[in-house]
């Protein structure tokens, strides 16, 4: 049985067919990977300045300038894949986007250095992350969309958030590998070879988790699309701009909020620490550590909840604290104390997994499933690419010309604050919460067990 109202998309109640449990962990799992990745590449900025771009300010805003520069190549391959998904079914794009970001992965292990290469090492670096923002573009929009069409209704928000949950696994596999390289190796042993261990490590685990991708099941979704003939014709992303164009503006928005949360108040909080000269670059690391373990404790948690009560008053709840906390807890990481920069990186790590965690669900029940990988790979990724890739360099060079520490917690709050109310107005996603409106309305209907 599928439910709606006149203002919000469908919701399958009765999709009973649920992949296997097996195939749910290593979909859900092999999150790890993406995020590893541009965890790790924030992490190294201050290393990867010295090593591939000579180093300096300069050094370092090319790093960052790379980084997000390659970020627009993500809605590029999110509508290649999103077309791929809608079209073909999910699994091929699961492996054939993993099997490109373990080779951008191995490639940049094992790049030479700018003392080697000079420039040509930077123009490297800019390739192989112009081909891992590609393959990027639909792997978190496919394994969400994968797990929501498979998880039982009642139980999309936990499951998806297992998702978001081993993303940060990823950024945590990430700074531990950093913090114990640059613990372990220093000086020019650490700018020769000792930067290469932890994408040699991420080569690994992405060719690990493209052999366990090769035993998923298709999604039941997709595949009762098949045998009803449902399948889209023409083009996904045309037939989404067409019949879904709000959906697809509420998933940029809620993922602007979800990328900006994430890759300012944690992804650039070390380098932020770093370049202050507030703690040294293994310090700062091992900060980022504690605050990857923060938001993989809170992100199950949220995701209960939001099954429980319904997207959007989690969302509003993480939002809010958004807003209004977040250049409080930049004043108190910039004070230089480590005791408050614990404190300021932990609730900004809170922050960020909760919002991710709900929005994760709530952005692929937006969307109907004919076109719900296009709409997902395209709006995530236009956000990430603006708000995420973009943010660490604009905070970089913002605090630089203003010499106000605080700045990057503004930039967080002022988008926060311009997205809650589309929040506010939204629809309701979430089974049990649309069922429970629905009841009191018209009475008794569907169980929420259902």
């Amino acid at each position: 049985m599928a439910i709606a109202t006149a203002s919000q998309p469908t919701i399958e109640l009765d999709q009973h067919q649920e992949i296997s449990k097996k195939s749910l962990v290593i979909a859900g799992m092999s999150t790890v990977i993406e995020w590893y990745d541009f965890t790790l590449y924030l992490y190294l900025t201050t290393i990867l300045s010295r090593v591939i771009f000579a180093g300096g300010n300069g050094g370092t805003a090319a790093t960052l300038l790379v980084f997000a520069a390659t970020y627009l190549l993500r809605p590029v391959g999110a509508a290649v894949f999103g077309g791929i998904g809608d079209k073909y079914g999910r699994r091929p794009v699961l492996l054939v986007s993993m099997g490109l970001m373990t080779l951008a992965m191995l490639g940049t292990a094992l790049l030479p250095t700018h003392a080697q290469a000079g420039a040509l090492s930077g123009w490297l670096m800019l390739a192989l992350r112009c081909l891992m923002s590609f393959s990027v573009g639909g792997e978190y929009s496919g394994v969400i969309t994968y797990l929501v069409e498979g998880a039982a209704p009642k139980r999309r928000g936990f499951i998806t958030s297992l998702a978001s949950a081993s993303s940060e696994i990823g950024g945590l596999l990430a700074v531990a590998i950093s913090s114990l390289t640059t613990t372990f190796v220093h000086g020019p042993d650490l700018d020769s070879w000792g930067w290469r261990i932890p994408f040699f490590v991420g080569a690994l685990l992405a060719g690990a988790t493209l052999f366990a991708r090769s035993g998923l099941e298709e999604s039941p979704v997709f595949e009762n699309e098949v045998k009803e003939d449902a399948v889209p014709k023409g083009s996904p992303l045309l037939l989404l701009l067409r019949t879904e164009p709000m959906a697809l503006l509420r998933t940029f928005a809620i993922s602007a909020v979800g990328s900006i949360t994430y890759y300012v108040g944690i992804g650039y909080a070390p380098t932020f620490l770093s370049s202050a000269g507030k703690f040294s670059e293994s310090d700062s690391l091992w900060l980022g550590t504690a605050a990857a373990v923060a938001v993989i404790a809170v992100t199950p948690i949220a995701g209960k909840l939001s099954d429980k009560w319904g997207r959007k008053p989690v969302l509003l709840v993480a939002g809010v604290a958004a807003a209004a906390l977040s250049l409080t807890m930049f004043q108190i990481m910039a004070a230089g104390s480590p005791g408050l920069a614990l404190t300021g990186a932990l609730v900004l790590a809170a922050v960020a997994g909760v919002w991710s965690s709900v929005a994760a669900s709530t952005v692929a029940e937006q969307f109907t499933s004919r076109a719900r990988m296009s709409g997902m790979a395209l709006g995530y990724t236009a956000a990430t690419a603006i708000f995420g890739g973009f943010a660490p360099l604009v905070a970089e060079q913002v605090v630089s010309a203003t010499h106000w520490d605080p700045a990057p917690g503004l930039m967080i709050a002022v988008v926060a604050a311009v997205v809650l109310p589309i929040v506010w107005f939204q629809p309701e996603t979430a089974p049990r919460a649309v069922v429970r409106k629905l009841s009191k309305i018209k009475g008794p209907g569907p169980r929420e067990d259902s």
